[in-house]
């Protein structure tokens, strides 16, 4: 209970220390919204009552920076994030809703394959160790793991997309559609995603694997697997039973913390193929200087990848009884 109650508090002030640098970072740059979508109008000498009615409705304060910022988290416990200059007069908290579900939906259907396929090849490769398997698998993972993902996204666009024509080479369905439940609208969001989906498993599959393989290996080596072949116990069950559950440890730490890399994770592969994510939206927004909308993103982010942290001690504590014991 006191190593639960430790790592709450710790993660409570880093929440705190991301909404003070949140708050901060942007009046730290020149200018202000109002100033931004001016900007953009021919008229470069506007009227003191436009700039008051533009300051008004981006809630544009001139009062003290101190109360400014107790206003700031107040306006976030009632979920106001802002009003963006780019979608202007959309609110920050309804793009990132539409946002949101495109980036999870991507993220988790492609962290859970990759998973699962990379952790049941480390088992496998780490049982064969030595064995033919051993030579062709690790060499091909260690070369993956090389390879930048954005590149490997823009050759699976060029080949796949360009040159073949198998799949869309942009946006997350196809033009003209409604987005609802209807089979072709359902289809055309498969198809645009495939690419995408494509590139992360392929990215990050070595990784798991490789993880997995290292540990396995490790615990292969341990009194209790001797004890259990010596027993003679069946191969498949001292794998799986003995090995695989124990050598899993650190890949299910890594598999909670990288939920919350899901929101970060995939900026670039949402910019290449320009899949409506939060990531292509979070890059959108620093390339049109969309200061609202910039700051809602980073602070979902900050958050998520919190959140994820949390969930990753807490995993770790109720897997390894050592870790609960610290300080006792």
């Amino acid at each position: 209970m006191r190593y639960l109650l430790r790592r709450i508090s710790f993660y409570i002030v880093t929440a705190w220390v991301s909404l003070t640098i949140n708050f901060f970072l942007p009046r730290l740059v020149p200018g202000n919204p109002a100033q931004a979508i001016l900007a953009r109008f021919r008229d470069k000498n506007p009227s003191p009552e436009m700039i008051q009615a533009l300051e008004v409705q981006f809630g544009i304060s001139h009062d003290p920076l101190w109360l400014q910022y107790f206003q700031y988290i107040g306006n976030l416990f009632h979920g106001n994030l802002g009003v963006s200059t780019n979608y202007f007069p959309t609110a920050v908290s309804a793009i990132i809703a539409q946002r949101m579900p495109w980036t999870l939906l991507l993220g988790l259907l492609t962290l859970l394959i990759s998973f699962i396929l990379g952790t049941l090849l480390g088992i496998l490769n780490a049982w064969k160790r030595g064995t033919k398997v051993d030579t062709i698998i690790s060499p091909m993972m260690m070369m993956l793991s090389g390879i930048p993902y954005f590149w490997l996204a823009f050759v699976c666009l060029y080949v796949f997309g360009f040159t073949f024509n198998w799949f869309p080479l942009n946006g997350g369905y196809d033009e003209g559609l409604v987005p609802s439940l209807d089979l072709d609208f359902i289809l055309s969001v498969l198809s645009h995603a495939i690419l995408p989906a494509l590139t992360i498993i392929i990215s990050s599959l070595a990784g798991w694997m490789l993880t997995m393989r290292n540990a396995m290996i490790t615990t292969l080596s341990e009194d209790y697997i001797l004890m259990a072949r010596a027993k003679g116990l069946r191969r498949g069950r001292v794998m799986l039973s003995y090995a695989a559950r124990n050598a899993i440890l650190p890949s299910i730490t890594s598999f909670a913390l990288s939920l919350g890399f899901i929101v970060s994770g995939q900026l670039l592969t949402e910019t290449v193929f320009s899949y409506p994510g939060i990531g292509f939206t979070f890059i959108q927004a620093i390339s049109d200087k969309d200061y609202a909308l910039m700051q809602g993103v980073f602070l979902i982010i900050s958050f998520a990848v919190l959140a994820a942290n949390l969930l990753a001690d807490l995993m770790y504590a109720a897997l390894d009884p050592r870790v609960r014991m610290e300080g006792k």
